[in-house]
């Protein structure tokens, strides 16, 4: 059990600093991006953040992400509701479903693609999640790709005292370690709450941010508008309260220790590795996804 706070500590600290998202679509779904941010490029080794719909997807609608490929990162799709479908150049194809996890280390370089599985489209569905990329360490930037699968019943979940449920969805907090093969120190974490629960973050990782999901939340007492993402680094961790009742996403981790360079789907911590990734891509040296042909091209 993680205990609740009766009451969040002093308000007299300054607000914490927040940032708004901004407007986007990938492959026919419209997506709120939080990271990177002019303002803030990481917070641990989260490099990039989305927030996919909510979006009522009709019949024969659906996204289709065509083949396209990373470096340096490992990526996390996570759903509310609806269904994905990932298909990568390991051969790979996995439907990702609410509350499971499919975790892509991109390592060196991996294809793959994201679209609406075909039953879906023909009913029509309800799509609502989340998407991230970490940075990979710069003794992993270069490993091989992999890929891992984990269901919703795989992922920790705790209950505080105060009634938030918090699903851990990669990394380590609150006692507990999600099954994920992460390479650095982090936390993802899916936390409902409840009406007037209180919750303090994560101690053991010193740069943590909030993301107001649903409802309406305060930070050390200060107020965090819905579908905004608030940083929360320092020490003592920062108590979240829900005013009403909320969802939110927790993460963060230690720092890295360089800086990171990001390029349409590359990561890497040396220019060099991106512009030989663009040449790479550009020659059609990636490897393919089976079956799959119409890839993104290379932005001009």
């Amino acid at each position: 059990m993680v205990e609740g706070c009766a009451m969040p500590r002093s308000f007299a600290g300054a607000a914490p600093a927040v940032i708004l998202p901004r407007e986007s679509d990938i492959g026919g779904l419209a997506v709120r991006r939080l990271l990177p941010h002019r303002t803030r490029r990481l917070v641990g080794p989260f490099v990039f953040l989305d927030h996919m719909g909510p979006a009522g997807i009709p019949p024969g609608g659906g996204i289709d992400v065509r083949p396209h490929p990373h470096i340096g990162l490992a990526t996390v799709t996570y759903l509310f509701s609806g269904r994905i479908i990932h298909h990568d150049s390991l051969g790979f194809r996995q439907a990702i479903e609410p509350g499971a996890v499919n975790w892509m280390i991109a390592g060196r370089g991996i294809v793959h693609s994201e679209r609406t599985l075909p039953e879906d489209r023909r009913t029509g569905q309800h799509l609502h999640g989340m998407q991230a990329w970490v940075a990979l360490p710069v003794e992993h930037e270069q490993i091989a790709p992999a890929f891992s699968h984990h269901p919703a019943a795989a992922q920790p979940v705790v209950q505080s005292a105060g009634g938030a449920r918090l699903t851990l969805i990669a990394g380590r907090a609150y006692g507990r370690e999600a099954p994920a093969p992460v390479l650095s120190p982090l936390f993802y974490i899916d936390a409902v709450l409840p009406a007037g629960a209180s919750l303090t973050m994560p101690v053991e990782h010193a740069e943590r941010a909030v993301y107001a999901v649903e409802g309406r939340v305060r930070l050390d007492g200060h107020p965090i508008e819905p579908l905004t993402l608030a940083l929360a680094d320092g020490a003592p961790p920062p108590v979240l309260t829900a005013e009403t009742d909320a969802r939110v996403m927790m993460l963060g981790g230690a720092p890295l220790g360089e800086p990171r360079h990001v390029w349409w789907n590359f990561v890497a911590s040396r220019r060099q590795l991106i512009e030989q990734a663009r040449a790479e891509w550009k020659a059609g040296r990636f490897a393919p996804v089976p079956g799959e042909t119409d890839a993104l091209p290379l932005p001009e």
